[in-house]
């Protein structure tokens, strides 16, 4: 086997066999996958009642990070998208991009980083597909995943049946992923880690409480700021933040100090947004702290009948200031 991508590796041949056989089935092996079949053959009994399915692309830069890589922000990012439904995640679909020249090595990286997402978020990855480009067209790779899963009974995720009263939970600290990449960008000498992580299992504990949650959302481009924007207007209610509530780590407000950036519109890749019903916000906070992703879960604040469609922050000084959507990319290839 070559230690770089070639052409050969995606013209379908005995490369493109060498190519699946040595370095890819190796990590994803599963009976469903197995096959290799044109596409998956997936067992109904997986499922019950409705499903979820979703699909996303992953070109984030550097392809490595202080917390993960492409790979594993690819499944998490799927696996997430799945969970804001009120879904259990089941299978993943996985297209990868190769760019001729593409380190061996650093494929087998991520293809593990891959499996052990997978294997932590407890989805399989049922089929995928390979495509080399010409050198100078990817940056390296990038990955395109699907995935399915199966909408856990009596919850009904629908941002128009937010009503005012709710309060405003987010799992942990925010921007954090953003900031990582942005201080690897900039050589920021400072302790920032992704926090790039499946989310299924808590948002399943969550609803297990609780279904009559009516928003999952996880804040990644466009951060907090864009999810509660989208939301209040979808909903047609205001929303009210407590700036001094805000769970932001210090390294994260050291970035945005030094290249000027509002942390609320910092992508995160492994938090949530929740409006919960009032009288379950202690059993969903207590259970939330006792999950290693929902340690610094914190009520941020709640929506109310007042300025429809608008989000306001009130500040340490007990004013209120408008936090509109941002415009256009404030951070590109994050994701």
């Amino acid at each position: 086997m070559s230690e770089k991508i070639t052409i050969a590796h995606g013209a379908g041949g005995k490369m493109s066999r060498n190519l699946l056989n040595d370095i890819i089935l190796p990590e994803f092996s599963n009976p469903t996958l197995n096959t290799l079949h044109d596409g998956a053959i997936i067992n109904t009994e997986n499922f019950s009642g409705k499903l979820a399915f979703t699909t996303d692309s992953y070109v984030i830069k550097p392809l490595f990070f202080n917390g993960g890589d492409i790979g594993k922000i690819s499944i998490c990012g799927t696996v997430n998208d799945l969970a804001m439904t009120g879904a259990i995640p089941k299978f993943i679909s996985v297209g990868l991009i190769l760019e001729e020249g593409f380190s061996i090595e650093n494929l087998k990286k991520i293809l593990q980083s891959m499996r052990k997402a997978a294997d932590e978020a407890g989805v399989q990855i049922a089929t995928g597909d390979t495509k080399v480009v010409s050198k100078g067209q990817c940056d390296g790779i990038f990955i395109n995943t699907a995935g399915i899963g199966s909408i856990i009974p009596n919850t009904k995720i629908d941002p128009h049946s937010v009503k005012a009263g709710m309060k405003i939970i987010i799992s942990g600290t925010i921007g954090d992923h953003a900031a990582s990449i942005l201080a690897s960008r900039h050589n920021l000498t400072l302790d920032l880690k992704s926090d790039c992580a499946p989310l299924n299992k808590l948002v399943e504990e969550v609803l297990k409480i609780t279904p009559e949650i009516s928003v999952l959302r996880d804040p990644t481009r466009g951060g907090v700021a864009a999810v509660l924007n989208e939301i209040a207007e979808a909903s047609n209610i205001g929303i009210i933040i407590d700036e001094e509530k805000l769970p932001i780590r210090e390294e994260v407000r050291g970035v945005c100090d030094i290249l000027g950036f509002d942390p609320l519109e910092l992508a995160n890749e492994g938090k949530f947004i929740a409006f919960v019903p009032e009288n379950k916000i202690d059993e969903v906070i207590t259970v939330m702290h006792k999950n290693i992703y929902g340690q610094n879960a914190a009520v941020i604040g709640e929506a109310v009948e007042t300025s429809k469609g608008k989000v306001g922050l009130k500040t340490s000084i007990g004013s209120i200031r408008i936090v509109d959507t941002p415009i256009g990319a404030i951070v590109p290839r994050i994701c």
